[in-house]
């Protein structure tokens, strides 16, 4: 057994004692500073705040031994040199009022808590005066004249020298290194006029490892052209804008389509009145705006940035200023999900091009090896017909692999000028093969209806609930006595869905009606789905999510079965609906629904470009 040992009390009151001010900045400098990116971060939102232009930043090994920002601001008049050196002191505000904040920052305990942790060099020049003053370790000198272009450079040498304490909880040079990269392109995005040049000198030779060069013109095309630059082209070539109002909040930006999603909430960018943050109430609402649209296992990316007026929301939460507080959350949040939802659904059946990419890495041209005559056998020669055909897999031949040509195509004139095409054959029972004005769509008949059937009966549920058909002898479902209870319990939000159901002994249920745009469908098999989603929800899931949920399980059971041979006018009215829905570009589980092949690209994959 573990003996406690007894707590010592002290025979006298212990004395207090004022601490000094170096192990005040110390103190400090632990909530501002956590790491090489957090000293970044707060040298370069200083050079913002500045007026700079253009900003660079030097590393060397990951940020631990050196930190140099130079930026050409309007720089740091000599006399003030030793003042911005001391705590609380700052030329963003003036203390009367701590809510109306228009900079990075304002609490005057950047350069304090960097002097006090590292060993730092601070050369400015405003006007037609320079100078340079040196800390290190809380210890401030005398400021000395200097030469120096326009603007400021700080350079901090051995971070945490003073607190080696701290250096144990650092990681790997490379992994500091990445933050501070991470760091600066959420900056760079947050301000595309501004130029941000990153390089690395651990190595000897300095290694450039991110630019982007200042943007011109209207605000939104500067914004696409630094996040080509940020987080690539892929994202800018599946992004859509962002430009929402509501109640004095303004939302602007860019997110990518569900189909461009990431296996991990790694690229998400989230600004507060220009400011960069963390906020877990802006994610969750980032979230819950590709609710139905994405699976449960891939996360969004989005660039977004909320503006509003500065006394509407609290940035001096946390001496890091990555967090802020809403006066009206709610109204944010609305604004965020509505938004989103609504480019969403004006982006209708659009997939991202990283599936066309795919699709086109997937496919291996075959090349036969070249025969001569004088090797081949002496054979009749015989008819070339299309029964010989078969398709090969990226593994191995199927020879039940067959197209399946359509008759009367049934299209109307110009349908090929529409964006899905009109469809010319049906690939395995279930991919339909549609020819555009540009090259090839393929369209996953499945998933594709059961989309549209899960928007039908959306739109169903929010007018006067979901139609239901009664049926001609209920069917029974035999359950457990906890899982009767627990769908008993909601028979009420059901029966507006459509499903009808009522007990019938312990541990069954009768299901009376199912809805009636899913025609005729296994009542068992949906009634166990439905448990699943009311199960999976829960009873802290809103109502909205569990609705919607349990109207994606149902809308599986109303789609186009795989193995159904569709006649070419059901194909052509699912390619049509298909335009006209929105969010007909992925499933219910958020997999694409089409992938579009331009005539290029396939040309290309018979090498005739």
């Amino acid at each position: 057994m573990t003996s406690i040992a007894p707590q010592i009390r002290p025979s006298a009151a212990p004395v207090i004692r004022q601490l000094d001010e170096a192990a005040v900045n110390r103190i400090a400098a632990g909530e501002v500073v956590e790491r090489p990116a957090s000293a970044v971060k707060e040298l370069v939102e200083n050079a913002i705040d500045a007026g700079a232009t253009r900003i660079e930043i030097t590393i060397s090994d990951g940020g631990k031994t050196l930190i140099r920002v130079s930026d050409d601001g309007c720089g740091i008049a000599p006399g003030d040199l030793p003042l911005a050196l001391s705590r609380h002191a700052t030329s963003k505000i003036d203390g009367t009022d701590l809510l109306n904040i228009h900079s990075f920052g304002f609490r005057g305990e950047a350069l304090p808590s960097l002097g006090a942790v590292g060993r730092m060099t601070i050369t400015t020049r405003c006007g037609e005066e320079a100078a340079t003053i040196r800390v290190a370790g809380g210890v401030i000198e005398r400021a000395r004249p200097a030469g120096h272009p326009k603007g400021t450079q700080v350079d901090l040498a051995d971070l945490f020298y003073a607190t080696p304490a701290r250096l144990k909880f650092l990681r790997s040079d490379r992994a500091e290194t990445q933050a501070i990269a991470d760091t600066i392109k959420r900056l760079s995005m947050a301000e595309p006029f501004v130029t941000f040049v990153l390089r690395d000198t651990s190595k000897g030779d300095p290694r450039t490892l991110y630019r982007a060069d200042a943007e011109t013109g209207d605000l939104f095309d500067a914004l696409h052209r630094r996040l080509r630059t940020a987080l690539g082209r892929d994202f800018a070539d599946n992004a859509l804008r962002l430009d929402a109002e509501r109640e004095g909040i303004h939302l602007t930006g860019y997110t990518a389509l569900p189909t461009y999603s990431k296996g991990a909430a790694v690229a998400q960018y989230l600004c507060v009145n220009g400011r960069p943050v963390r906020d877990r109430m802006l994610l969750g609402a980032l979230r819950a705006a590709y609710m139905d649209v994405m699976s449960r296992d891939r996360h969004p990316v989005a660039c977004l940035f909320v503006d509003c007026d500065p006394t509407l929301v609290d940035v001096n939460v946390h001496p890091a200023k990555s967090e802020v507080r809403f006066r009206d959350p709610a109204a944010v949040r609305g604004l965020i999900v509505s938004g989103i939802r609504h480019a969403l659904a004006e982006a209708g059946h659009r997939t991202s091009t990283t599936v066309s990419t795919a699709t086109l890495g997937a496919m291996t041209p075959v090349v036969a090896p070249r025969t001569y005559q004088m090797d081949q056998a002496s054979r009749p020669a015989s008819r070339f017909t299309a029964q010989s055909m078969t398709f090969q897999s990226g593994f191995a031949e199927s020879p039940s692999a067959r197209i399946e040509p359509v008759g009367d195509t049934s299209e109307a004139p110009g349908d090929e000028t529409r964006p899905l095409g009109a469809a010319r054959a049906q690939l395995h029972e279930n991919y339909i093969l549609s020819q555009t004005a540009e090259g090839l769509v393929i369209v996953d008949a499945h998933a594709a209806h059961e989309r549209l059937v899960y928007e039908r009966l959306k739109g169903q549920m929010d007018s006067a609930g979901v139609t239901a058909q009664a049926l001609l002898i209920p069917e029974i479902v035999e359950l457990t006595p906890t899982e009767a209870d627990h769908l008993l319990s909601h028979t009420e939000d059901l029966a507006r869905l459509g499903l009808g159901i009522e007990p019938f002994g312990q541990g069954a249920i009768a299901v009376r009606e199912t809805p009636a745009i899913l025609g005729t469908v296994d009542a068992r098999r949906l009634v166990l789905d439905v448990l699943d989603a009311l199960s999976d929800g829960g009873d802290t899931a809103p109502l909205k999510a569990r609705i919607d949920a349990i109207l994606s399980r149902v809308a599986c059971h109303g789609s186009v079965r795989t193995g159904r041979r569709m006649s070419a006018p059901e194909m052509n009215a699912l390619l049509r609906e298909m335009e006209e829905t929105p969010n007909a570009g992925q499933c219910n589980h958020g997999r694409p629904t089409s992938v579009t092949l331009s005539m290029r690209d396939i040309e290309r994959l018979f090498g005739r470009t």
